[in-house]
């Protein structure tokens, strides 16, 4: 069963996972928002921010993936947050038929099979006025998206076993396979594969498994690499990818499109004369909208304006 230890990142460069633990709208970290570690002391509670200490050291097999947690608390956090993992084979259909619709055929990079897939060996090809790099660029983004099985599937979300490159169907995963497929140098490489995890996003609430998410792109960066040039990443190629993961796969309500626990005061507000009150400093607090990051136009942009109609990044 994959399961990432945070020491291991900690190991890594203190630095790069700090990065993973950023919230980028309040430029603060993430927060727990779930009440599933309150037993541990007052520094976990949901409007808590998740420090490095509090989940390494001897807390470091702390945050689990869901198919590591014992029944009682899946069942749990199914009923307080409707957390259900869609099973790996679901997700590869889904996947496929966003596909199907971009090249405008069945079976690009796998059939799918008696709650299985079949991956087709053969590079992909692409239709008439479309290439590789089309597909790279286009942006995608996982809903609610947990520990991100659509955007990238390291691991069975059933068994836990590790899936092996070359059959991963994550939307992430099909955006790599292309770029390895059709880059030569290291250089070039990195170039296309960072355009790739520029256009994935991805929110979710609770923040163990935002940070479960953060953590399986990142790992499947290094991965990647591994497996196109048999070797690591450097620490600057780790600190690049880290910064667009913490940007684009970030922490948000879904239904009001704010960070959780993020309540501020409201702008003064000057009132009329007529209205019997001269002034009101604050009228109560609200929660901050979140923002995401336009890497095209190097430029943050609030989510909530994006779905109001305003312009697409």
């Amino acid at each position: 069963m994959i399961d990432i230890l945070e020491q291991e990142l900690v190991n890594i460069s203190e630095e790069l996972f700090n990065i993973l633990l950023k919230d980028r709208t309040t430029k603060k970290n993430i927060c727990w928002a779930t009440d599933h570690y309150i037993d541990k002391g007052n520094s976990y509670f949901p409007q808590e921010p998740i420090l490095k200490d509090l989940i390494t050291g001897y807390n470091t097999k702390l945050i689990r993936p869901r198919v590591a947690k014992v029944s009682e608390e899946k069942i749990k956090r199914t009923k307080e947050k409707a957390e259900v993992f869609t099973p790996s084979w679901l997700c590869n259909e889904q996947n496929n038929l966003i596909d199907e619709a971009w090249f405008e055929r069945k079976d690009i990079f796998n059939i799918s099979k008696n709650k299985s897939w079949i991956s087709i060996k053969e590079p992909i090809t692409f239709p008439n006025k479309k290439n590789w790099k089309n597909y790279v660029d286009a942006r995608r983004l996982e809903i609610s998206c947990g520990e991100a099985p659509y955007i990238v599937s390291r691991y069975d979300t059933v068994t836990g076993i590790e899936i092996p490159i070359e059959e991963r169907i994550g939307l992430l995963d099909r955006k790599l396979r292309v770029v390895n497929e059709n880059t030569t140098g290291e250089e070039e490489w990195f170039k296309w594969t960072k355009r790739a995890y520029e256009s994935i996003y991805g929110y979710e609430y609770q923040g163990d498994s935002l940070l479960l998410a953060r953590e399986n792109l990142f790992y499947t960066f290094i991965e990647n690499m591994e497996y196109k040039f048999s070797h690591k990443p450097n620490e600057k190629q780790l600190k690049i990818i880290a910064k667009i993961i913490s940007w684009n796969i970030w922490q948000m309500d879904g239904i009001t499109m704010t960070v959780p626990f993020s309540e501020r005061s409201r702008e003064k507000k000057q009132l009329s004369i007529f209205e019997n009150i001269i002034e009101n400093d604050y009228l109560g607090k609200e929660p901050i909208p979140c923002k995401i990051y336009d890497w095209r136009a190097n430029k943050s942009i609030e989510f909530r304006n994006i779905i109001k109609g305003g312009k697409d990044i």
